[in-house]
């Protein structure tokens, strides 16, 4: 009898954890749906490489805040992304040029795997997002992650942060998914990987 107890128990927990691993999952699935990212990667890992990488990273984000802030999906972000990729890219070959690099950069939108990331204010689960790739010549460098719908790569409070988010059509409960405790984050983000892991086993 004790031993039925004790699987009951623990089934009861599987479930239980079951449950709440699906409700991440949904939340995971709505952040890749309605964040675009930036990836910047720098030529190689020499200083001057990761230096001009910063400089292009900076021009671009400057060059997309505005514009970013005034759209009202990611699907209108990703649209006027994919019609002014040249126009990026420009920007990041005149960033190169003006610095005194041979180096030329390529700017395309895809869909990357990315993984669990921290910034100052707000942490991501790992995932497959749309992302603004800009590649620096080899493109062997460390890269660069941020999110640019919506435009969350100032810096800013968590308040700040939370108001930025909302206001891009991200529900209240999304925008608190990003900004927990760091424990949580901790908790819930391995528990998202563990559940991916085991997603991939399944189909593998």
């Amino acid at each position: 009898m004790a031993r039925f107890w004790r699987r009951l128990g623990i089934l009861a927990l599987a479930a239980g954890a079951l449950t709440w691993g699906a409700g991440l999952l949904r939340d995971s699935k709505a952040l890749e749906e309605n964040l675009v990212r930036l990836h910047v990667v720098a030529n190689s890992d020499s200083q001057e490489d990761q230096d001009l990488k910063l400089q292009v990273r900076d021009a671009i984000v400057a060059q997309l805040n505005g514009v970013m802030e005034e759209l009202d999906s990611a699907q209108e972000a990703k649209e006027f992304l994919a019609e002014h990729l040249g126009e990026l890219e420009d920007t990041a070959n005149r960033v190169l040029q003006q610095a005194g690099s041979h180096l030329k950069a390529q700017v395309s939108l895809a869909l990357e795997e990315f993984p669990t990331r921290v910034y100052d204010t707000f942490q991501l689960p790992a995932g497959l997002y749309e992302a603004l790739r800009v590649t620096i010549g080899e493109g062997a460098g460390h890269n660069w992650w941020c999110v640019v719908f919506p435009t969350l790569c100032v810096p800013a409070s968590s308040e700040g942060f939370q108001e930025t988010a909302e206001a891009s059509g991200l529900s209240s409960q999304l925008a608190g998914t990003l900004t927990r405790e760091e424990g949580e984050y901790e908790i819930r983000f391995q528990f998202l990987d563990w559940l991916g892991q085991v997603k991939n086993w399944l189909h593998s």
